[in-house]
């Protein structure tokens, strides 16, 4: 590695983000990442133990989010039923 890619590599734990940020109304977590608002908020100054420790509970909290009803499927469906 030479002394430019020095520059943007870092040694700290990853942020999950994937670019899909949108908070669930009720679950109050990102849709994209599962991450809430604060956890968003305060990633940068986080600890690395933190963020790990943060980044482990994330897959448990997909069961969270439950599909919203409404939009075009909702009226649709009561359209037709």
């Amino acid at each position: 590695m030479d002394d430019a890619d020095k520059v943007w590599s870092r040694d700290e734990v990853a942020s999950p983000c994937v670019r899909i940020c949108v908070v669930h109304p009720e679950a109050r977590i990102c849709i994209g990442c599962h991450r809430t608002p604060e956890e968003i908020a305060g990633w940068s100054k986080m600890s690395d133990a933190d963020r790990a420790r943060i980044n482990a509970e994330l897959p448990g909290r997909s069961g969270r989010l439950r599909k919203r009803r409404g939009g075009r499927s909702a009226r649709m469906a009561d359209r037709d039923g």
